[in-house]
This record gives structure tokens, C-alpha cells and sequence, in this order.
């Protein structure tokens, strides 16, 4: 994988870092404005970064649409709020996508790690929608049910890209959780959207740099050597060509 732009990815990077405690410190400051205009600068300020990275273009999808995801919700309203769930859902769709292409078997290919992973993974969501689910507004049961399966398979997909990506994906389930139990109207931790922004901006971090590692460390397949002629394809002398 060559990066196309090295010299932009430091201070995107670095950047994307200001970004996110500027944020962060204006939800633990109240300061609104500056969270709004924040919040939506993140993911594309990320984006750039992991293209300068030489990053697939699904990653830049992945987190584009996470964009869109965090400018709806930040909108406010059923309506926004299951717009803005269907733009991450389409992000986890690319995230899996990317671990299928350049990740490997989850357990390291361990025979039962797998599955035995596949469970825990089932069993956190099976939990988590069971317990939500008598909570939640009856409009979005099962568009909020079906969501957490998408992000529970990309959270277990992320094992496929390595351990960095692992834990992003483990930080996303943990973000969307803490949304989902304030949607259930839950007993909250103080500060919420501290937490959720926390855990969400270190989880796009995480899982970005999972998706360059895995790619760049890829084996690729080797190039085709050109077929020497068959002695068969050599035309005759004596026979007339074509």
C-alpha cells in the first residue's frame, strides 16, 4: 500500500487530534456551538488522513458515512435519528467489506477460537437487546434491533484486521450502547455525550488504523509471468498465418 500524500498524514493526524479534544472539552465545558461545529469536522478530517495513509476507498466511505451519521443525529428527532442510524449502518457495511478483503480468520485460525468468539459476540447482543428492548420507543424496536446485529457482526468482524481494529470495533458497540440505553431513558453517567464521543472517536480512530495495517501488511498476490510459447503456437513457416 504507498501512501499518496506522507507528508499530509502527520498533521491531518495531529489535527484530527486537536479536533477531538476541542470537541470533548466543549461537551465538558457546555460551550454548544463549539461541539456542534466540532462534531461533524471529525470524521473528515479522519478521512483525509487515512487517504494519506494510501487507505482503501471503502475506508474513506466507512468514515464519510460516519459523518453523516454524527450531523443527523446531532440534528435532533426520530426522523433524523434513524437517518443518521442508517449512515452508520452503511459505514459498518464498508468496515466488513474491508475486513473480508484484507483481514484473516478470527482466532488467528485456532480451531473453535472462532466460533467460541462468535458466541461471546452473540450472546453480548442478544443480552443488550433483550434488556433494551422493553425501554425503547415502539417506533424504533426493530430498527434499533436490527442495527446493533450490523454493528455487533462489524465489531466481530474487526477481529479479522487485528487487535487495534478489535478494539475499535469493541469501543463502537460500547459507544452505540451508551446512545441506545439513553434512548431507553436509562440511568445515565454524568456527562453522557462525553463518554459517547469519547469512546467513538477513539473507536473510528482504532478501526482505521486496523483497516491501514491490515492492508499494507497484505500479501499480495504475486504478478503473472508472461506464458513462454508453446512450440503448438509457433506458426509453421509452411503454413500460412491465420
Amino acid at each position: 500500500m504507498t501512501a499518496r500524500w506522507p507528508r499530509a498524514a502527520g498533521p491531518l493526524l495531529g489535527l484530527f487530534a486537536v479536533l477531538a479534544l476541542v470537541h470533548l472539552g466543549a461537551l465538558l465545558g457546555d460551550v454548544t456551538t463549539v461541539a456542534q461545529l466540532t462534531k461533524p469536522a471529525l470524521m473528515p478530517v479522519l478521512t483525509g488522513y487515512a487517504l494519506a495513509r494510501g487507505g482503501p476507498p471503502l475506508l474513506a466511505g466507512a468514515l464519510l458515512f460516519g459523518c453523516g451519521g454524527d450531523t443527523f443525529l446531532q440534528i435532533g428527532g426520530d426522523l433524523a435519528f434513524l437517518v443518521g442510524m442508517g449512515s452508520f449502518a452503511a459505514g459498518h457495511v464498508c468496515y466488513l467489506l474491508l475486513f473480508v478483503r484484507h483481514g484473516a480468520r478470527p482466532g488467528g485460525g485456532r480451531p473453535g477460537l472462532a466460533p467460541a468468539l462468535a458466541a461471546a459476540y452473540g450472546a453480548v447482543l442478544a443480552v443488550t437487546v433483550v434488556l433494551l428492548w422493553p425501554d425503547l420507543p415502539a417506533e424504533l424496536r426493530i430498527p434499533v434491533a436490527g442495527y446493533s446485529l450490523l454493528l455487533t457482526a462489524m465489531a466481530f468482524g474487526a477481529l479479522r484486521a487485528g487487535l487495534l481494529a478489535a478494539v475499535g470495533g469493541l469501543l463502537f458497540l460500547l459507544s452505540d450502547t451508551l446512545i441506545a440505553s439513553g434512548i431507553a431513558h436509562w440511568p445515565q453517567l454524568p456527562l453522557p455525550q462525553f463518554w459517547i464521543m469519547l469512546t467513538y472517536a477513539a473507536a473510528q480512530y482504532a478501526l482505521a488504523g486496523g483497516v491501514l495495517r491490515a492492508a499494507a501488511t497484505a500479501p499480495r498476490p504475486a504478478p503473472d509471468r508472461p506464458r513462454a510459447p508453446r512450440t503448438a503456437d509457433i506458426p509453421s513457416p509452411r503454413t500460412p498465418a491465420g
